[in-house]
This record gives C-alpha cells, structure tokens and sequence, in this order.
C-alpha cells in the first residue's frame, strides 16, 4: 500500500467527524447563518496568508525544479484565487487569527524549520485533499449550484485545477515516503494525522465563534 492510501484510511472516522460538522451540513444545505460564514472565511483569509508562506518554505526544500514550481504555483494560487472569494464575502482585512487559526498555521510553519521535507509535505497535504474531498462530495449533493448562497465557496474546491494541484501533492508524498527510512515515515504519518485534526478544529471553531479565553 501507498502513504496515502494509509493515511487517508487512518483517518477515516476523523473524516466522518468532519462531515457531521454543523457548518459542512448547514453549508450544503443552505442554512448555513451568513456571520457564521464570514467568521470562517475570516480565519481562512489568515490562515491561507501563513499557508502561502509555509508553501514557499517547500519550494525551498524541493528536490528539483518540478517540485519548486508545485510549490510556487499553489503559494500563488492561495494569496490570489483565494483571497479573491473572501474578499467577494467582505471579510475584514484586520481581523487577528482565533486560537485553532494560530495553532494550526504555527505547526505547519514549525514542520518547514525541522530539516524534515517528507513531514512538511505530509502536513500540507490535508489542507489539499480534505478540502478537495469535501468540495467534491459538496457539489455532488447539491446538484446545480445556482442560486445556492455558497455557490462560489464549493465551486472553488471542485474545481478540476484544485483536483490536480491535490493529485500531485498526493504523488509526491508517496514518492518521498517510498525513498523514506522508518523513523521519517513515522514523522510523515504524524505531521498528516495531526494537520487533519486541525482541520477539523478549524470548521468547528466558527460555529462556536471562538475566541481566546483570556
């Protein structure tokens, strides 16, 4: 079997949790309230500016000039595509990150500084492949997205382009998982579990419209 194929199935009952969220089931069907919605997009707008940077943190790692573009390309994609359907939702440009935004993007950050390239790949690849699995099955359920509220937002990750940014990330972490020894495959196994927790923290934190405690 590959990494993804087993990591993907290590995590399947945290996939079924996150497919319960309120906001996932609210978003699909319509219901979703619109503040919710915009807090959400709010800490995505922070959390994707620390992604780009950690994107670009790959591509200095990369093994070769493929892998460097990889990594451009979506730093790039994730400032201007992105950003440009928060700013279609008018989130606010001076928000400061919640907890789970802070914590998540500062573990990814802190996977770019420890000499692991195989790991810090692994802990990207949620943010891909959830997204794009949820996008996926998001579109599927609704059917014709016109006049759907969160049109945009869905059309967005099941897109084709985002699909195939997803497929090579997927690839390249099974090449580097296939050249890996024990102790880096563990690591990898780790950064992937742990990143697709905060993934799930991060969809539930707006429904709760979290905020630090103290």
């Amino acid at each position: 079997m590959t990494f993804t194929h087993d990591a993907w199935a290590a995590i399947a009952p945290l996939r079924a949790a996150i497919d319960e969220l309120p906001l996932l089931t609210q978003l699909r069907d319509g219901s979703l309230p619109r503040e919710a919605f915009i807090e959400y997009l709010t800490q995505d707008a922070l959390y994707l500016d620390s992604y780009a940077r950690t994107l670009a943190l790959a591509a200095s790692q990369a093994r070769d000039g493929e892998e460097i573009s990889l990594w451009a390309l979506n730093a790039h994609t994730a400032i201007v595509v992105e950003k440009a359907l928060h700013a279609g939702f008018g989130v606010d440009p001076a928000a400061r990150p919640s907890a789970v935004c802070l914590a998540y993007t500062s573990y990814l950050s802190a996977l770019a500084t420890r000499g692991c390239y195989p790991a810090l790949v692994a802990g990207v690849l949620p943010c891909f492949w959830i997204y794009a699995d949820v996008g996926d099955r998001l579109r599927a359920d609704v059917g014709d997205l016109t006049g759907h509220p969160y049109e945009a937002w869905i059309g967005t990750y099941a897109d084709p382009d985002f699909a195939e940014a997803t497929r090579r990330v997927k690839a390249l972490a099974d090449s580097l998982a296939g050249q890996a020894d024990a102790a880096t495959l563990v690591r990898m196994h780790e950064a992937f579990a742990t990143a697709s927790r905060y993934e799930w923290m991060f969809w539930d934190a707006p429904m709760r419209a979290e905020r630090w405690p103290v």
